[in-house]
């Protein structure tokens, strides 16, 4: 008992000193992984395995799922005799899950399954990364703020609900504003330039600071005046993140777990990364949830579009549209993108789509392992939905 008595402080010391290099190893690793995800430098394999553990590489929040999920109901569609013909080329839908490196696809039609695929490995029960679908849900969980009373305008400057960025390039951009990305603060989203904004943001957030992401932003140059210039930002949707936890008093998790995930009936709790250990979700990026989920978000954004619950009246329709900024029509809305024919879609990078077709009262959710972030799709993905929508819905007509 003596000897043991004597050696206990000198293993548990070597025990912390174990701790400490098993945390700094982990920690050196996941930078390294998260810069070769974003410069599009990962083996296939190796992407994959990533796509389904994202929440290895920085702390996260639960979203609580609810006790009875929303259900869906199931209809057999055969697409044996579907294809798209594109540039001279004709793409069916085994051309489409192989080349666009797709790992799950799933349409519904009329709250119906009507299709549903996994493939690299996946299956129902695997949670995939959101990358920036997660805007357009940081984007409907402004609605519902402002459904709710906790954001009184969306002519409101943003540091009403976020005094950190009071004197800041952002003192007096509206809450709109930043939902259209039209603050006209400069940025650079090149995902596999490490000197682009959106790079240096990833520096930030691997530094797991609390407050070093609105620094960051706050510290931002002026391209133009706010209003009059459009540029893609992930960082402005980090804003909406501090700007729901501000207003609502609550973190972004909770709120969506409250309003969403919970509310409307998600099968599967979903994580949410975090700028540092319990600090604010990362507004742009980040939620780890399963295909079947995001279908169901695709699902209750087209219920609040025909009969407003949540959201306020005509909000998932202005979303949708494009929108003028500094006197030229964009095509973007409030973190959504207009598809169209009336559709239009949350799209996260390397291939994450849900796209919502109002006229045919259709959900796609697709997930997938694209190898770069930009510009990699083989089959043009917009036009394959739009016909596979009106496939699907032609056959229950």
């Amino acid at each position: 008992m003596t000897s043991m008595t004597y050696r206990s402080p000198l293993m548990a010391a070597a025990l912390t000193l174990v701790s400490t290099a098993t945390l700094a190893q982990s920690a050196e690793q996941s930078q390294l992984e998260v810069r070769k995800l974003y410069s599009g430098r990962m083996m296939p394999d190796e992407q994959v395995e990533l796509s389904r553990h994202i929440d290895r590489l920085f702390p996260t929040r639960t979203v609580k799922a609810a006790s009875a999920p929303h259900a869906f109901g199931s209809r057999d569609a055969s697409l044996e005799d579907f294809s798209l013909t594109h540039e001279g080329v004709t793409y069916d839908i085994y051309d489409f899950m192989a080349l666009n490196r797709v790992s799950g696809l799933m349409a519904v039609h009329d709250n119906d399954v009507v299709f549903e695929q996994y493939a690299l490995g996946n299956t129902a029960d695997t949670p995939w990364m959101s990358m920036s679908i997660a805007k357009s849900i940081s984007s409907t969980l402004i609605g519902a703020a402002l459904n709710d009373g906790h954001i009184e305008s969306l002519d409101d400057a943003v540091s009403k609900y976020v005094p950190e960025l009071e004197g800041s390039v952002y003192d007096d951009v509206s809450v709109e504003q930043i939902l259209l990305m039209a603050s006209g603060v400069a940025w650079d989203e090149t995902y596999a330039d490490p000197d682009s904004q959106r790079r240096q943001m990833l520096e930030v957030q691997l530094e797991q600071r609390p407050g070093a992401l609105l620094e960051f932003m706050g510290g931002l140059e002026r391209a133009g005046e706010p209003g009059e210039v459009w540029n893609y930002s992930t960082g402005e949707t980090q804003l909406l993140s501090a700007i729901i936890n501000g207003a609502v008093g609550k973190s972004a998790s909770e709120y969506l777990s409250e309003k969403i995930w919970s509310g409307y009936g998600m099968e599967t709790d979903a994580r949410w990364w975090l700028d540092s250990e319990d600090g604010q979700e990362i507004g742009g990026s980040g939620l780890l949830i399963t295909l079947k989920d995001y279908a169901r978000f695709g699902q209750f954004v087209l219920d609040e579009y025909n009969e407003p619950n949540v959201l306020p009246e005509g909000w998932v329709a202005e979303s949708a549209r494009p929108h003028e900024i500094g006197g030229e029509e964009i095509e973007y809305g409030y973190s959504w993108w207009p598809e169209g024919e009336g559709a239009f879609s949350a799209v996260g990078i390397f291939g994450q789509w849900v796209f919502i077709d109002p006229d045919n009262d259709m959900v796609i959710a697709m997930t997938g392992a694209q190898p770069k972030a930009e510009a990699f799709e083989i089959v043009p993905v917009t036009q394959f939905f739009h016909a596979l929508s009106d496939h699907l819905a032609g056959e229950s007509r």
